[in-house]
């Protein structure tokens, strides 16, 4: 079997080994000729893997490179499972709660909006500004989880107020009296979330780090962008139709 990103077997500057057979099982070390954490790198490995399948079912390729496609791959494979699952029951959450299927769309359109400007706006932090290699490939989903969850709690805090008042005082009205009694929890929260998540930056550990700034960050944005402009706009423009299906309350009509 062979790739074009190999360069020898064995370590540089050493002669070939000789292959390693213990019980019928045959092991061959080989040395990568690209740098083991680039692109290149992981697209050899996967090639060698495929070719290596190709002729032996049940051949293993292991190495540092190949620990960090299998990292990747499987951080990949666990976003693609476990968001769609989280979002798709806080949907079913807020709908119960809000009796309404059009403010849960909209409160968690905006929720993944402030996560994906935070995860924006680290990538272009870490990797431009401070010239950082990259993220752990678990950054992502663990920062998605955290943000995903306060802003969430910033929703229920603001909605179920706003639906209260929007059953005395119409839906538009309701709106700002709802922001204008939540406003103040929403932000004294948000700031201490934020202040608290920042807190772990100090620790000498990237992945630290950069979870500590995409959920400081996101905090920040949810508290006084999203959860205090972007929300109750659109809200205010949406009217009464916000909580589509659902036209009564406990015998009051939603206006």
């Amino acid at each position: 079997v062979t790739a074009d990103g190999i360069q020898a077997l064995g370590p540089p500057g050493t002669p070939a080994p000789e292959p390693t057979v213990v019980d019928g099982a045959v092991m061959l070390q080989a040395t990568l000729a690209d740098a083991p954490d680039s692109d290149a790198a992981a697209e050899t490995v996967r090639d060698l893997r495929a070719d290596l399948h190709a002729d032996v079912a049940d051949a293993i390729l292991g190495g540092v490179t190949a620990v960090a496609v299998d990292t990747n791959d499987t951080s990949i494979r666990d976003r693609n499972l476990i968001i769609p699952v989280i979002l798709l029951v806080i949907l079913a959450i807020l709908a119960l709660l809000l009796r309404s299927l059009l403010a849960p769309v909209l409160l968690i359109a905006t929720t993944v909006l402030s996560f994906g400007t935070a995860l924006g706006v680290a990538a272009l932090v870490f990797n431009h500004v401070l010239d950082f290699p990259g993220a752990d490939p678990a950054v992502p989903l663990y920062s998605f989880v955290f943000l995903v969850a306060l802003g969430i709690d910033y929703n229920i805090f603001l909605m179920t107020r706003v639906r209260e008042e929007s059953l005395h005082h119409g839906t538009r009205q309701g709106i700002l009296r709802g922001l204008t009694i939540t406003g103040g929890v929403i932000t004294s929260a948000g700031l201490v979330l934020a202040a608290t998540f920042a807190a772990l930056s100090v620790i000498p550990i990237l992945f630290l780090v950069q979870i500590a700034f995409i959920v400081s960050f996101g905090v920040l944005l949810d508290t006084f962008v999203v959860r205090s402009l972007l929300v109750p706009a659109l809200s205010y423009d949406i009217g009464r139709a916000i909580w589509w299906p659902s036209r009564t309350l406990g015998g009051s009509r939603l206006r």
